[in-house]
């Protein structure tokens, strides 16, 4: 692990973003909520804010950090046959909380992934990215990748 012990405390922030690209079978279904298994998008919410206080014991070089708060939240665009999840960790400490948005991210794209498995097995978790950052030495990171229509900030 990095040496973070003469760092100052600052306010850190991190947005990560990804889709899982569905089918349009599967879009009907969610938009009437008649997944059999269940709400989709609580539980993937519910598993990303997990995931994402576990990121200290999950990434092995990664610091375990206090968070004060995870949001995330997921989007089904049927038009363009994509769910875009967002995750803002937010904290108090030496080191970034980038992993933990990511993280919560990943947990709940492949949450999704099973929830809704049955229907699509065709779905492609994709373009898992660290949107932006706030905080810390390096200051404000805004990542320029390529987004979907309905992700333009």
């Amino acid at each position: 692990m990095v040496d973070v012990g003469g760092k100052a405390v600052t306010e850190r922030s991190a947005t990560a973003r990804g889709t899982v690209r569905i089918s349009p079978e599967l879009a009907v279904i969610l938009q009437h909520g008649e997944l059999e298994k269940g709400d989709a998008f609580t539980v993937a919410k519910t598993a990303a804010i997990l995931a994402a206080k576990q990121t200290g014991n999950l990434v092995p070089m990664c610091h375990p950090l206090p968070i004060d708060v995870i949001d995330v939240d997921l989007t089904l665009d049927p038009d363009a046959g994509v769910v875009i999840i967002e995750a803002t960790a937010k904290t108090e400490a030496k080191t970034g909380v980038e992993m933990e948005a990511i993280v919560a991210v990943t947990m709940a794209a492949v949450t999704f992934y099973d929830m809704c498995k049955s229907v699509d097995k065709g779905m492609v978790i994709d373009r898992i990215y660290l949107a932006r950052k706030t905080g810390g030495k390096s200051g404000t990171y805004l990542n320029d990748a390529p987004r979907l229509p309905s992700e333009r900030e």
